[in-house]
């Protein structure tokens, strides 16, 4: 895999291949570093794939990346590809690529999971208003711009999440095709493919939720009210029949369902005040982003005092992993 990575892409000034070592126990350190490379964040334990990924890119964007490739480590992906992943980032049409695998045509995708992985894609682009044919894609290349405005918070998978996040912050994405190596291993990032769509089906509705609750809520208000009218008109017909008191069970109906939209609308109120809340916040994390990642700041960094332990890692105490910091 490492050895397919080119060494040189037209419009690139450097290359630098980052490993991140999500606590693996397979020699992940020791065989990168016999194909050369010598950047690595490392985990002292199993911290998810999004937690890898934040890590991943925060490391790189303190090195001064300007754009930031994601791949896995399956081999699932064609790295030889990278160089055209990252044109449109560098034609200037994009801030994030991703690598289109023509999910129908890959032969060790069963017809389920071609199908899951289709009704995957239009949902998230239903909630991103996007029109992306693989959105579960992981063989993508990020501007510095576009990570410095999105914020990953789930804590399985940020492939729907950044997408959705960038849909709605009106971030251009542009899909690459490509194809796919043969399959090598099972996947370790879970057990089973029930599993992989209960966790991403959480992961898109707390986005959804997020950036469009009034969708939702005011949906969920209209089925309740609904719900509450219909009742409510039952009951009030056989009151002007005269036999209303036996049906007092519709009555009871509609006020639940009528309790149920009051609810709704109340989730609605607080919604709208925290996304309100979450854009401020948003902003202001960009633009911390912007002052640390500066140029001027990492060049600051690069030359300050002290050296970094010899294997240029340290401890973080706060939740036991050691990610390398920016070397100086």
């Amino acid at each position: 895999m490492l050895e397919s990575i080119p060494t040189h892409i037209d419009g690139v000034d450097e290359i630098v291949i980052l490993v991140v070592d999500d606590g693996s126990t397979d020699r992940t350190i020791e065989v990168a570093q016999s194909y050369g490379v010598t950047h690595f964040v490392r985990h002292a334990r199993n911290m998810g794939l999004a937690r890898s990924f934040r890590d991943g890119v925060d490391y790189a964007l303190q090195h001064g990346a300007d754009i930031v490739v994601n791949t896995d480590g399956d081999n699932q992906y064609p790295q030889s590809r990278i160089g055209d992943l990252v044109q449109p980032l560098l034609a200037g049409r994009a801030d994030i690529a991703i690598g289109d695998r023509q999910t129908k045509t890959i032969a060790h995708f069963s017809p389920f999971k071609k199908f899951m992985q289709g009704a995957g894609s239009r949902v998230v682009n239903l909630a991103a208003g996007t029109e992306l044919p693989d959105a579960a894609s992981g063989f993508r290349a990020y501007s510095k711009l576009a990570l410095e405005r999105l914020n990953i918070v789930t804590q399985f998978s940020y492939c729907m999440e950044t997408i959705i996040q960038a849909g709605n912050k009106r971030l251009r994405i542009e899909s690459v095709p490509i194809t796919t190596n043969p399959k090598t291993r099972e996947s370790r990032l879970f057990s089973n493919i029930f599993q992989h769509m209960g966790k991403s089906a959480q992961a898109i509705m707390r986005s959804y939720i997020m950036f469009k609750p009034h969708t939702i809520f005011l949906t969920l208000a209209g089925l309740f009210f609904l719900g509450a009218v219909i009742p409510f008109g039952r009951f009030l017909i056989l009151s002007w029949m005269g036999v209303a008191g036996d049906h007092i069970q519709s009555l009871i109906f509609g006020s639940a369902m009528l309790v149920g939209t009051l609810l709704s609308l109340a989730l609605l109120v607080i919604s709208d005040l925290q996304q309100t809340n979450r854009v401020l916040i948003e902003d202001s994390l960009e633009r911390i982003k912007q002052l640390q990642y500066a140029p001027e700041r990492l060049i600051l960094d690069a030359t300050g005092p002290g050296p970094l332990p010899a294997n240029g890692t340290r401890p973080d105490a706060a939740d036991g992993s050691t990610p390398e910091q920016h070397e100086r």
